[in-house]
């Protein structure tokens, strides 16, 4: 037999061992060498000088039930992005992979890989409450998240995405994924406040329609960046719904807080629910009001105009409200950025391989005291077909 026609042979049967194959979720491919001699068997040559039609068709087929010298398997690896922060919120980037135990559903899980750097790039999904009652901060949220565009896509990393999504009654997708900050911040600029507030239906909508179409979850990081008040007034998804799908989406949301200042807002308790519960982060930048006089206590929302701009016949004509409101909602934004760029990446093959769609929960521990850490929340267990 020809040596071609055997090498053939052995590429045949190695396309049909793989073609019953199913590939699962955040898999990552190892090849383990199977039990057959060291040396490889050469192919024995016809007795005779020429063989007929039909013995090279048997020998060939003799040669295609050969068991091939590597088989493939696919092994399910779980990435978890995690971030660890000190008391004061800084990032902690110090630590080692036996400063981490990494338990899902409850049960201890074998690291099989950890890194600094570099990490997967990440899928931002910038969502901006455009409601009704965003009208007085409108202003402020464009400006900061111009700037925070610019930092996640020109000083951080080119690989990152980010795409634009405005939500009042319902949720617009403005700008899909781009790594282009110029025709981001273009899009955010012309932004105009109005209508009612489906914050739950605009998490939901992002989640299904974005993020589970971003990549392969081990290879990208995937984040929400929520900006509203958090109240919720006409959504037909509930807080579960949303939470349900960041968790199919493999998303961690980060919510920044535009509450005004001096007023205690009911929203904060979603927003913190909806970053909790997925393993993000919750900012309230604007909690602690800088007062009437521009330097501290209580500031009522009649020092604003409706457009956002200060109020001269109460006296707040000096532009330092505005210029804080700014400095906080941009510095908490750039927070995010340098608490996204100091991860760790965290990889595990679960001791329970089965796929059977179930969702399981994944709980990251530093050994370290006195730091807090964010994790992915979760993820389903289902076969991708």
């Amino acid at each position: 037999m020809r040596p071609g026609a055997w090498l053939l042979g052995i590429a045949a049967f190695s396309l049909a061992a793989g073609a019953g194959h199913t590939p699962v979720r955040l898999q990552a491919q190892q090849h383990a060498e199977a039990s057959t001699p060291a040396t490889p068997v050469a192919p024995v040559p016809p007795a005779t000088g020429a063989a007929a039609p039909g013995a090279a068709a048997g020998s060939n087929a003799a040669n295609a039930t050969r068991p091939s010298s590597t088989i493939s398997r696919r092994v399910q690896v779980v990435n978890v992005p995690v971030t660890v922060l000190d008391k004061r919120g800084f990032p902690v980037i110090d630590l080692a992979e036996n400063d981490f135990r990494v338990y899902e559903d409850g049960k201890l899980q074998t690291i099989t890989y950890f890194r600094r750097e570099p990490l997967p790039p990440l899928r931002v999904g910038l969502v901006l409450d455009t409601s009704n009652s965003m009208r007085p901060q409108i202003k402020f949220e464009k400006d900061a998240a111009s700037e925070f565009v610019y930092n996640m896509l020109e000083q951080r990393s080119e690989q990152n995405m980010v795409f634009l999504q405005t939500f009042d009654a319902t949720s617009s997708l403005v700008q899909d994924f781009t790594s282009d900050p110029d025709v981001l911040q273009e899009k955010i600029r012309k932004l105009k406040a109005g209508g009612g507030k489906a914050i739950y239906d605009a998490v939901y909508d992002a989640c299904r329609e974005k993020m589970l179409t971003a990549g392969q979850p081990e290879d990208t990081r995937r984040i929400l960046v929520l900006v509203s008040d958090g109240l919720d007034v006409q959504s037909k998804h509930t807080l579960d719904e949303a939470v349900s799908m960041a968790h199919r989406a493999e998303t961690s949301i980060y919510a920044i807080s535009n509450a005004a200042y001096g007023f205690t807002n009911p929203g904060d308790k979603y927003l913190s629910a909806l970053a909790e519960q997925t393993g993000g982060t919750a900012y309230f930048p604007l909690r602690e009001g800088i007062g009437a006089d521009m330097a501290t206590g209580y500031l009522s929302h009649g020092t604003m105009n409706d457009d956002g701009s200060q109020n001269k016949g109460l006296g707040a004509a000096s532009g330092i409200y505005s210029a804080e409101r700014l400095i906080r909602l941009a510095d908490a934004l750039d927070s995010l950025g340098r608490t996204l760029n100091d991860q760790y990446s965290i990889g595990y093959t679960p001791s329970n391989a089965v796929m059977d769609g179930t969702y399981r929960s994944i709980k990251v521990v530093a050994q370290r005291r006195g730091v807090t850490v964010r994790a992915k929340a979760g993820y389903f267990a289902s076969a991708q077909p």
